[in-house]
């Protein structure tokens, strides 16, 4: 937005009421202005014309402002005023007045419904509308400005389970670079750039609602492979890559092409793509339950920060539709991929990492708290293994985390960080160490050695010693099954998530039956959970029948 042109508009408006007795809500012409400029390329009080009052009352006011439908007089009137202002100032002719009054009485009764169309709310009004008239009063009582809504219930502790009032999780972002990289490829965001090229090259012109031509739509995909050249050409116009003049379009002051982009303006273009997508991009996945719920749909994958399963997410948007139908979603969720928004997994729907940061951004400039979670290898020991476990670290972060934790120690330091941190603890928790330790070299020996007497680590390190060829005792009967029964319940959570995987893991490596029959004797808190995992995967019938028995041998003497 142009806050100098807004400023010296308002001024003069202020002026023009004065002299002419007029009573102006200056305010709401503000908010006209402000909107007009942030939204339709309005940079001078010349640049209004009569459809961009349809779009500023029909489309951005009802997406973006917190109003009651029966506010739409006073928005109205403001919008008469500023059409008198302009043609008393000279900045439009009568007869563009005369249009410009009558879009507005065409608009005025439509106004209302569209205030209280929630398929119309931006992410910011979906959030924040959802705070009731008590929660507004309580937040008053206790001093809360407007920029506090939505997270002083968090802060306070608060009951309350609105979508405006539920604080955001902490979240880890990827580095800026890998963000920017990431963008460079997003496929939305290129077509947006090869469109505007293509129009422009080709002497192209619009419609005069600023929409592509059918024909030239058509072509578009046809001569470029452009999957949805109107979304992307809504995305140029919006982002600035393009201009018109009239219907004519020509090459944006921003366009660049993504390669020549600095990591800077890549994050920058990207905030634009994310605030696009989730509040004004209009049809863009051929579902209109999901063109409707984009900012629900990134605001529950945000919150979970974990994959939907599709029929999760389906029921969700059904919900959130009032029950209506949700049809063709797998292509829709092909659409948000093509977007960049989305990523599918094994086990569900999950944002990419870019769309993550993006919408942290989005959030953050909302005025809400939007949290960033430690990094694990800032932390101490147990800090590093919370987070590697706790949030579901890609495998290549999960690695980036434990060499940056290494490096910032000596190899006996980080030895005994890690294997202090978790004695007694849960099997997972030690494996996680364990598997960490394992990396370290000799050096780290003497710390090592010095858990021989602990009963859950000294398995762990008279195997870490002898397989360096250092001196170490030999295990034992019994801590060779102790060990087994603890490396396989460090296996307990991957089995659970993935239980076909885990079974054709333990089908090449597992313990063969003579050994399980004897685990039920191993006093490992484990035991019984271990056992019965075994029993239900294990291909074979010998050695899956013993893991059943052993596994009612231990429960039979209160093991586990």
């Amino acid at each position: 937005m142009s806050i100098e042109w807004v400023n010296r508009a308002i001024d003069g408006l202020r002026a023009w009421g004065r002299e002419r007795s007029v009573e102006v809500d200056v305010d709401e012409v503000r908010l006209l202005c402000d909107y007009a400029s942030d939204y339709l390329e309005v940079n001078e009080l010349g640049d209004f014309r009569p459809g961009t009052f349809e779009e500023l009352l029909l489309e951005i006011y009802p997406r973006k402002v917190i109003a009651p439908p029966e506010s739409a007089p006073e928005t109205v009137a403001a919008a008469r005023t500023l059409v008198e202002f302009l043609l008393d100032t000279g900045e439009i002719g009568s007869k563009t007045a005369v249009r410009m009054r009558e879009t507005i009485d065409r608009i005025e009764p439509e106004m209302p419904r569209a205030l209280a169309d929630t398929s119309k709310f931006g992410m910011a009004k979906s959030l924040f509308s959802a705070i009731g008239p008590d929660s507004l009063e309580l937040d008053a009582a206790r001093g809360v400005g407007a920029q506090g809504v939505g997270t002083q219930g968090a802060v306070d502790g608060d009951d309350c389970d609105c979508p405006g009032c539920a604080p955001l999780p902490p979240v880890r972002l990827a580095p800026r670079e890998e963000v920017a990289r990431a963008v460079r490829e997003v496929p939305l965001l290129r077509d947006a750039h090869r469109v505007v090229t293509w129009l422009v090259e080709g002497g192209r012109t619009v419609t005069t609602r600023r929409s592509l031509r059918v024909r030239d739509a058509r072509a578009c995909t046809a001569e470029l492979g452009v999957e949805c050249p109107e979304p992307a050409w809504r995305l140029a116009l919006d982002l600035g890559l393009a201009r018109l003049d009239g219907t004519a379009v020509a090459i944006g002051e921003v366009f660049r092409e993504l390669g020549s982009r600095s990591e800077e303006e890549l994050l920058g273009l990207w905030r634009g793509t994310l605030e696009f997508l989730v509040e004004r991009c209009g049809p863009l996945t051929g579902e209109a339950v999901v063109d409707e719920g984009m900012s629900q749909i990134h605001d529950l994958l945000y919150r979970l920060q974990s994959p939907v399963p599709v029929d999760a997410l389906a029921d969700y948007l059904r919900e959130v539709a009032a029950g209506r139908p949700v049809g063709r979603l797998d292509e829709a969720l092909t659409a948000l991929a093509y977007a960049g928004t989305v990523q599918r997994t094994e086990d569900g729907l999950a944002l990419t990492p870019h769309a993550l940061w993006g919408l942290r951004e989005l959030y953050a400039g909302m005025g809400l708290d939007a949290p960033l979670a430690p990094a694990p290898a800032e932390g101490d020991a147990s800090g590093l293994i919370a987070g590697l476990i706790g949030d579901g670290t890609a495998d290549e972060a999960a690695e980036r985390d434990i060499a940056e934790w290494l490096s910032r120690r000596t190899a006996e330091q980080a030895a005994a960080e890690l294997l202090a941190a978790v004695a007694g603890a849960p099997a997972e928790v030690r494996g996680v160490a364990v598997t960490i330790v394992d990396r370290l070299g000799t050096e780290a020996a003497p710390v090592v050695r010095s858990y021989l007497d602990d009963t859950e680590l000294r398995p762990h390190a008279i195997h870490w010693l002898s397989s360096r060829g250092l001196d170490a005792p030999a295990l034992t009967p019994e801590e060779v099954l102790w060990v087994s029964v603890d490396m396989l319940a460090l296996a307990l959570p991957a089995a659970e998530a993935d239980p076909e995987g885990f079974a054709e893991n333990i089908a090449a490596s597992g313990p063969p039956a003579h050994l399980i029959e004897d685990m039920w004797r191993v006093d490992h808190p484990d035991v019984v959970e271990v056992l019965e995992l075994l029993g239900s995967t294990l291909p074979d019938q010998a050695a899956a029948k013993a893991a059943r028995k052993a596994a009612f041998k231990a429960r039979s003497r209160g093991i586990g």
